[in-house]
């Protein structure tokens, strides 16, 4: 190095990274050329875009190129690119840091799974470190386009890095892996050829490697991808293995798309889309909602964007992968995209385009759209509310646990559940309660399961809020059983008819007036239950009053909620409730009462006002 050389202490998690990276991926390590690759590609997208506006950054070098060369001698490693390269700061920034809120929980996860883990390194933008798993040193040197300085940045991964002048007279960015002991085989040329075919093909622009003769490399070059864009390319040519290569390549993750949709659109918009689901949600997918990436953005072949959020809506961010448009400008920007209307139409036809192939993996290979809806249902819920004009076709896609077969993992779409409604029974039943023992033992589904009525059970916090938009489905009512009184829209023609209901209230009249005495303003009313048949009382909202549990929910948030005081009901057939009623001390019995109450509330999973009273009264009841 020269005497110019300034020596960096690397960031803390990047320290961690290193170690992790060389220690937890080793039986991974093909994958470090594919990331140096595609960084190389990032590289020469990007310099393409700049030069829109400037087109003087190409200077005397119009190729843009990716070349991969190896010395045997020396025992390196190269990969260049003559993209837009780094500056001294950008070197410093992409290098000596991991800019990602999710890096501490990605060390965590790492540290604690290691091997089993491997897939998340592309995940958190550090593909770059994967170098350190075959070289014990790596240098990078790069010039950035426009710019007449270069820099050297070298490190061996042991938690520091250098950066020198250097003196590289073209544009770009070279990277020089010296390989550990024991990595002979990425000196091979015909290894190395093989890896690109199978990982980078896809890529854009050449990637060239030295012409070899009797064995050896020599100072020609020659191209060893099909350097065309795959999604240019008419899909009969494309491979399942091509797509899944791309596929990598765009969403930087390890494992296989789930599925994938690549359509060419010409008519008012010409458009070329290719779509993929993932088969599981990223490592820190779901650390924040708005920490997303979107699809990469071409027009006209030229890379506009890596991450194009305007192109799809919030509830469909999982989706990877390429649009290219032939109708937006070429100036196009951040502002110009979102009050764009053909950005607007091209966004519509994307999503629907997702959608349709949503259902198409719904309807043909339902256990494979069981595996999206694991790792995505909670986000897709949320198009509900952000997207009314197609509610009706997510409604479609949504699954549920339900009381058919009481398994959380056992779902059913809207459609099942219309298959198995009860004669004469008129809503889609459904409740909500904070996780998944609560919702499947409350007593608000004894009644409903005596009949044999179906109910969906929603244990997830975003259900209620989510279902809160939909307000029917076929025609049908979706009706939360918690709330208001049951009757044969909810139950079928099981359900008991009014004359026995009022004589029912009738003859636990007398139960009902001391209850409503006891408990005086805690509930709006006491009355007698169609929902329970083993539970003693149930607390039950108005028809058309917050739920419960969303209540709990905002208040959780910091909201101020309207308040409702619930129904208490009761099952006057229940030991308890005729202890209640035979009671003599009117102390005992208001303790009883409230007792009652209590029990409820802890049943929809409320937290009590008073704990320690609760237990007093209950000890009381117990040692009495």
């Amino acid at each position: 190095m020269t005497t110019d050389a300034q020596s960096f202490e690397f960031q803390s998690d990047v320290q961690q990274v290193l170690r992790l990276v060389v220690h937890s991926l080793y039986s991974n390590k093909n994958i470090f050329l594919r990331e140096l690759v595609s960084n190389a590609s990032d590289a020469c997208d990007k310099l393409r875009f700049e030069a829109l506006k400037a087109p003087e950054l190409y200077g005397d070098q119009p190729e843009l190129r990716i070349d991969l060369s190896f010395d045997k001698d020396a025992r390196t490693l190269t990969v260049a690119d003559s993209g837009i390269g780094m500056s001294r700061q950008e070197l410093i920034d992409n290098l000596g840091t991991i800019a990602r809120s999710g890096t501490r929980q990605f060390l965590e996860a790492l540290g604690e799974a290691q091997k089993a883990d491997a897939q998340l390194i592309g995940q958190f933008g550090v593909g770059f470190y994967a170098a350190f798993i075959v070289a014990d040193r790596v240098t990078v040197t790069s010039r950035r386009a426009g710019s007449d300085e270069s820099f050297t940045w070298e490190s061996s991964g042991d938690g520091r890095f250098t950066l020198a002048p250097a003196s590289q007279a073209e544009r770009g960015t070279t990277i020089v892996l010296h390989l550990k002991e024991g990595e002979d085989e990425f000196l091979d040329g015909w290894t190395l050829r093989s890896l690109v075919r199978t990982y980078s093909d896809h890529i854009g622009f050449p990637i060239r490697m030295p012409v070899e003769k009797d064995g050896q490399p020599t100072a020609e070059f020659e191209p060893v991808n099909q350097a065309a864009a795959l999604w240019t390319r008419p899909k009969a040519e494309i491979s399942d293995e091509e797509y899944q290569a791309f596929y990598k390549h765009v969403s930087h993750d390890f494992g296989d798309a789930l599925a994938w949709s690549h359509n060419r659109v010409e008519g008012n918009q010409n458009f070329t889309s290719l779509l993929f689901i993932p088969a599981r949600a990223p490592f820190d997918f779901g650390f924040e909602r708005d920490a997303r990436k979107g699809l990469k953005l071409y027009i006209k072949r030229v890379f506009i964007m890596d991450a194009a959020e305007d192109m799809l809506p919030n509830y469909l961010r999982f989706v990877r992968g390429v649009v290219d448009s032939d109708d937006l400008p070429l100036n196009v920007s951040r502002e110009i995209l979102q009050g764009s209307r053909q950005v607007e139409k091209l966004r519509s036809a994307l999503t629907r385009r997702v959608l349709d192939l949503l259902e198409k993996t719904a309807r043909d290979e339902p256990e494979k759209y069981a595996d999206f809806w694991r790792a995505f249902g909670a986000v897709l819920k949320e198009g509900l509310a952000e997207d009314p004009s197609n509610s009706a076709r997510i409604a479609k896609l949504l699954r549920f646990a339900s009381t058919h077969s009481g398994e959380r993992d056992t779902l059913v779409s809207l459609d099942d559940y219309l298959t198995r409604m009860k004669p004469g029974q008129e809503t889609i039943n459904y409740l909500s309660a904070d996780g998944w023992n609560a919702v499947r033992h409350s007593p608000q589904l004894e009644g409903l399961a005596a009949h044999g009525v179906e109910v969906l059970l929603l244990h997830e916090r975003i259900d209620e809020w989510a279902i809160g938009y939909l307000a029917e489905y076929e025609g049908r009512k979706l009706r939360n059983v918690a709330k208001g009184a049951l009757g044969r829209a909810e139950l079928g023609e099981g359900g008991a008819g009014t004359e026995q209901q009022e004589a029912i209230a009738k003859a636990a009249e007398g139960v009902v007036g001391k209850l409503a005495a006891s408990l005086g303003e805690r509930v709006s009313e006491v009355r007698v239950s169609q929902r329970l048949t083993d539970s003693p009382a149930c607390l039950v909202m108005g028809e058309h009053d917050m739920g419960l549990h969303m209540q709990r929910l905002l208040k959780a948030a910091g909201h101020d909620v309207p308040a409702g005081k619930p129904a208490l009901e009761i099952n006057p057939a229940h030991p308890l409730l005729q202890r209640y009623d035979t009671e003599t001390d009117p102390a005992r019995r208001d303790d009883l009462g409230l007792l009652l109450f209590e029990q409820a509330q802890l049943a929809e999973g409320a937290a009590l006002d008073d704990p320690a009273a609760f237990v007093r009264r209950m000890n009381a009841l117990l040692l009495g």
